[in-house]
């Protein structure tokens, strides 16, 4: 057994990498120029822009056009999917905000709602008919102005219609379940799966993401249920190195087996 050395380009990786997760190279610094790599490492510009290729795809560095490579901020955001909407904390924030703010940093988003016939996939989703109206709402979220989130939502109209939470983002309560317990119609669970794939150029748009890194997504398609009805259904799209999924499930008490009780 031989012991092969590293390529080139993993010796510019390894070294870069080594000095941002030791903190040597901090969030927002700014890493030496391509030509003052290849002047430390003397090697040539495709083997250095490898390695920097290479780093953007891990997620440790992002470029910025006509100014250079940067460390980026690796705080993730938890996302805590059994809790994040209790009732208890009813239209005093949305769960977004909530999970921003427990990472120091401070939320905002942008959203636009139409109604518009639902498509074939989302009529599926709510149980409804093709064409039935249905309010969608795209939303986009940020942490201290960076893209974190992208959200499609779309809710019944028959659902609500008329009411004061008809448009998402104008009525006197926000998210989904506090939205809902306002109208009388109280959620009870939610289903949520989830996967992963490539971004799309607008996602990759949408989420500054480096278009050079290969960049990939979570998606999840979550429907929240009253009962057998479903009163909204999302797709969510973020990157896995900006957010954390938790999933605390409540398993039913122990009790003891009939042999157990009888021995």
């Amino acid at each position: 057994m031989t012991n092969k050395e590293p390529p080139n380009y993993q010796r510019v990786v390894d070294d870069l990498r080594s000095r941002i997760l030791s903190g040597e190279l901090a969030p927002g610094d700014k890493l030496p120029t391509e030509k003052e790599l290849q002047q430390r490492w003397g090697y040539s510009t495709t083997i250095i822009k490898h390695a920097l290729t290479l780093l953007r795809s891990e997620g440790l560095i992002e470029g910025r056009r006509g100014s250079g490579n940067y460390v980026r901020d690796r705080t993730q955001l938890v996302r805590r999917a059994h809790s994040r909407d209790m009732r208890k904390r009813l239209g005093s924030t949305s769960p977004f905000a909530r999970d921003s703010e427990a990472a120091g940093r401070r939320p905002t988003w942008e959203s636009a709602s139409e109604k518009v016939p639902a498509p074939l996939h989302i009529a599926e989703r709510l149980g409804i008919q093709p064409g039935d109206p249905v309010m969608h709402t795209r939303y986009r979220y940020l942490a201290d102005d960076n893209p974190i989130q992208l959200a499609d939502s779309y809710e019944p109209i028959a659902v609500t219609g008329g009411t004061p939470v008809e448009y998402p983002e104008r009525g006197p309560v926000i998210g989904v379940v506090a939205r809902m317990d306002f109208i009388g119609v109280p959620i009870d669970r939610f289903v949520e799966e989830v996967t992963t794939r490539p971004a799309t150029p607008e996602e990759i748009t949408a989420l500054a993401l480096d278009p050079r890194g290969g960049r990939w997504v979570i998606a999840i398609e979550r429907t929240y249920y009253a009962g057998p009805t479903a009163v909204e259904t999302a797709d969510i799209v973020f990157p896995g190195d900006r957010y954390r999924l938790v999933y605390e499930m409540p398993i039913d008490p122990w009790t003891p087996s009939a042999e157990i009780q009888s021995s």
